[in-house]
């Protein structure tokens, strides 16, 4: 029989990867059974509000609903109104959010691609209803412009709309102080 070193704690009973719970396992059990929840589920709703918080967890679509998304964001949503062609034609307004705070939830196969000049933003798309719910913003490449009139009732508290001159949009992003940090966690 296989023994522990001297010192070194027992890999718990169960399968590969379960963790022992100790004397929180009765709570852990009764938390699943009330909010009627698989053990993966239990655990994302625990992580997400210790990991965001402060945040809320906003939920939208396209028109159709073949694009899903959610996001976490503030309640009080800080959204820009930029004046760039391609904007102003869109009448695009959004707030910035880094990646990880992002998860599209269905639609990857019904989005669509739009580039210009830089080719560094990705305006994403409904293939059916041709709305942009969210997009890859060419100030914050590794975050999402999201939106904010994609989002479904009940999570945005206020918005606060801030105009960028997306006409001159190197000018722009170098003298605004936050934008480049938008979609860093």
């Amino acid at each position: 029989a296989a023994r522990t070193p001297a010192g070194a704690k027992a890999d718990p009973p169960g399968p590969p990867g379960a963790i022992d719970l100790g004397a929180q396992s009765g709570r852990w059990a009764a938390f699943q059974e009330r909010h009627r929840l698989s053990c993966e589920e239990a655990a994302r709703l625990l992580l997400d509000a210790y990991e965001y918080r402060g945040l809320v967890k906003h939920t939208g679509g396209c028109h159709c609903g073949a694009v899903r998304f959610e996001v976490w964001a503030s309640a009080d949503l800080h959204v820009f109104n930029c004046n760039c062609s391609i904007c102003t034609k869109k009448q695009n307004r959004h707030f910035i959010v880094p990646a990880s705070r992002f998860k599209l939830l269905k639609g990857a196969d019904n989005l669509t691609t739009y580039t210009f000049n830089t080719h560094r933003a990705q305006h994403t798309f409904c293939k059916t209803c041709g709305v942009q719910s969210f997009y890859t913003p060419r100030s914050n490449p590794d975050g999402y412009g999201i939106a904010p009139h994609c989002l479904d009732d009940g999570t945005v508290q206020t918005i606060i709309t801030e105009d960028i001159n997306g006409k001159e949009w190197e000018k722009a992003v170098r003298e605004h102080k936050t934008i480049r940090d938008m979609s860093k966690p």
